[in-house]
């Protein structure tokens, strides 16, 4: 601010009358009100909890392609093999962890499964099942069944998914296949040496 602006501020300031700085004790309580508003408070420990939680479970909340109750619901990303994927349509691998997600909200869905997913990672799992019914008979059909749909593709820990054969429970649950740990990884490949060597 140069000499002219300042004296055209006070001048302004001077034209109101009554207008007067603050005393540092009058600013510092008007600090001190303003970080104990409740609402302001509470406003923000929400904004950074929201904040949290989506870092911490990026799958997205917004719209979902809706998947109708008898359609089989499938998905392969690149470089998974077609013997591989053949396999787990099938269901011919051992189901090693399950998820039922009955009487889940989807947000408690979108929790749990991201949650499960993570597990089966810590656990070494290949492969697991989710249940989700086919949702038939409702208002809205197949909405948790929709959201897996949605949400697995994007976990890059999931190779691929495809609904499960009629004695897992068929289009009410969905086969997945994990990729490996970086320790299960680790061993095969140490395995793989030993087995080579002459």
């Amino acid at each position: 601010m140069d000499k002219s602006d300042q004296d055209d501020f006070r001048g302004a300031m001077g034209a109101l009358g009554d207008v007067k700085p603050l005393s540092p004790k009058q600013r510092q309580s008007a600090l001190k009100k303003d970080t104990k508003d409740p609402l302001n408070l509470r406003a923000r420990r929400e904004a950074a909890t929201a904040q949290t939680y989506q870092e911490l479970n990026p799958l997205g909340g917004e719209f979902v392609e809706p998947v109708e109750p008898f359609d089989p619901i499938e998905f392969k990303r690149d470089g998974v093999q077609n013997g591989v994927y053949r396999n787990l349509r099938l269901g011919k691998y051992t189901v090693d962890a399950r998820l039922d997600l009955h009487n889940h909200s989807v947000e408690m869905a979108r929790s749990a499964l991201y949650q499960f997913v993570q597990d089966c990672l810590e656990a070494d799992v290949r492969c697991a099942l989710v249940t989700h019914g086919k949702g038939e008979g409702r208002k809205t059909q197949a909405v948790l069944k929709s959201c897996v749909n949605a949400w697995l593709p994007q976990l890059p820990e999931v190779l691929a998914f495809h609904s499960a054969q009629k004695q897992h429970g068929g289009l009410g649950a969905t086969y997945i296949l994990l990729r490996k740990s970086e320790r299960k990884r680790q061993q095969n490949l140490e395995q793989h040496q030993r087995r080579s060597k002459p």
